[in-house]
């Protein structure tokens, strides 16, 4: 047993890596709208330490959108074949470009390519038109790198609430809730 969420998490991580068969950084990332309405996807975790969990996205997205004008979101792992979930909630701050630029740089140069080409979250007349742009994009940088857009950036969940749920018989789960209290971590036990 740790005391240290972030320890914790690293552990549960590991876990997932040596047993979930796709994506075991995968997790939804809730937002809400202007409106007050909820939004859920699927993102990939890209960065985690104890400033926060990190993800990129085309900055004109939905979810960029909505984080901008209300800067707190919900994280959700669930890792079916190990029967476990964390949960993560807190404010959100943009990752600095320094940052963006150095995670942008590992990309395949296809998505680096495909973040240029993408108007993220809106319509299009038809998927040659995306197919197109991306043959474009793929012609400009050709035989260079391919710089980050100004659109593409990332964002971190600061957690201010960590929740490690793990399934149990009879549905008698375990759930450690960790919560920040200015700098320091409070841990206590929910029950089913």
């Amino acid at each position: 047993m740790t005391d240290d969420p972030f320890a914790l998490f690293e552990r549960w991580l590991a876990d997932a890596k040596a047993m979930e068969p796709n994506d075991p950084n995968a997790m939804a990332v809730a937002t809400v709208g202007a409106d007050g309405q909820p939004a859920v996807r699927m993102v990939l975790l890209k960065g985690h330490d104890q400033r926060g969990f990190v993800f990129y996205t085309n900055l004109e997205s939905r979810k960029a959108g909505e984080l901008m004008a209300n800067p707190r979101a919900a994280l959700l792992f669930h890792w079916k074949s190990l029967r476990r979930q964390v949960r993560i909630e807190g404010p959100v701050s943009g990752v600095t470009d320094a940052e963006a630029d150095a995670y942008f740089a590992t990309r395949a140069r296809d998505s680096q390519l495909g973040a240029w080409a993408s108007d993220q979250s809106r319509p299009l007349d038809a998927r040659a038109t995306f197919e197109a742009r991306f043959a474009e994009v793929a012609e400009r940088y050709r035989g260079g790198p391919v710089p980050r857009p100004p659109h593409w950036s990332g964002f971190r969940v600061v957690p201010e609430r960590i929740e490690f749920w793990q399934d149990r018989p009879h549905r008698l789960h375990e759930r450690r809730l960790f919560t920040r209290n200015g700098g320091n971590w409070h841990e206590g036990y929910l029950y089913p």
